[in-house]
């Protein structure tokens, strides 16, 4: 799982200069499928603990989990998260995305430097995540 390399680059990393590393990585969130961008932004895939309108969409596919998201440029910090989940979680299985923690806050470096409300949204995105692979997984069991 590349979310575990990700991971990695954050370590021994100065709050500030993690931050501004996963900031960096909202540079490469890919745009949303056309299909997707022709749906809209559906409430379902709206992360409701976080302030920024951050739109999610997790597929399961041959047992493999893939992400599309919609986050606005102007939330860099949020962006960078997703983006690196996005990429991060690309073709992980759903034992992969169990074993995942609820809170990557920490080792990402980030605790102390995120505010409560910006943590209750990361969380938010974790939780859609596991919760949607486990749907998804159920549907094939």
């Amino acid at each position: 799982m590349k979310l575990d390399e990700h991971i990695a680059e954050f370590i021994d990393t100065e709050p500030d200069e993690a931050l501004d590393l996963l900031m960096d990585f909202g540079g490469s969130l890919p745009p949303l499928s056309p299909d997707r961008a022709a749906l809209g932004s559906p409430p379902s895939c709206r992360i409701q603990e976080c302030q920024t309108s951050v739109f999610l969409w997790v597929d399961v596919r041959d047992g493999r989990v893939f992400l599309e998201a919609a986050v606005p440029e102007q939330s860099p910090t949020v962006r960078g998260f997703v983006a690196m989940l996005v990429d991060g979680l690309a073709g992980a299985t759903p034992a992969d995305i169990e074993r995942l923690p609820d809170d990557l806050l920490g080792p990402l470096g980030l605790r102390e430097t995120l505010g409560m409300t910006r943590q209750r949204g990361f969380q938010g995105i974790l939780a859609k995540i596991k919760r949607d692979v486990r749907s998804a997984a159920k549907e094939f069991a």
